[in-house]
């Protein structure tokens, strides 16, 4: 060993870059096909029958009908189709559920409102009716009030006028 002490020396560090794509996801060995499902919107915003129904529709559904067109008909192959029927016809049939459902929502919004389009007409013709009511007792009072007055002094020049008289006679 030397008598010479080490001297150590401080030496940066290259930098690692950043990737501008994001990592490839590992390759699996299936040959499923998968539906790409998008993100699923803030759950703050819905409730909870949307969600569920979200999350129905966000289960990626796998083909399992891979057999390649070399591939002769097996002894499987009819229950395969008997089953992909199947959900077909429960997909088809959630779908005109779901339509009737929002047809028959959409006509009842429809009602709903020229319901409340006709309430609103009457209430109007009412209040109308009963602000003219009003307006026709007001002045009914008003008229009954100048009478009155007049009448009230009428009564009193008649009475100064009796009054006088009788001073006169007397």
């Amino acid at each position: 060993m030397s008598s010479k002490p080490l001297e150590m020396q401080l030496v940066p560090a290259p930098e690692k870059r950043v990737a501008a794509l994001p990592p490839r996801p590992p390759a699996t060995s299936s040959s499923a096909i998968v539906e790409y499902t998008p993100p699923a919107p803030k759950p703050e915003e819905e409730d909870i029958e949307i969600k569920l129904r979200r999350i129905l529709e966000c289960v990626p559904v796998r083909v399992s009908n891979t057999s390649g067109s070399s591939a002769g008909s097996g002894s499987g192959d009819f229950h395969q189709y008997r089953q992909m029927r199947r959900k077909e016809q429960d997909r088809l049939a959630r779908m005109d559920v779901d339509y009737q459902k929002k047809k028959e929502e959409a006509e009842f919004m429809l009602r709903r409102e020229e319901r409340l389009k006709a309430a609103e007409e009457r209430t109007a013709k009412k209040r109308l009716k009963r602000q003219k009511k009003k307006q026709r007792k007001q002045e009914n009072k008003k008229i009954k009030l100048e009478n009155n007055g007049e009448q009230q002094r009428q009564e009193q020049e008649t009475s100064d006028v009796n009054e006088s008289s009788e001073n006169e006679a007397a």
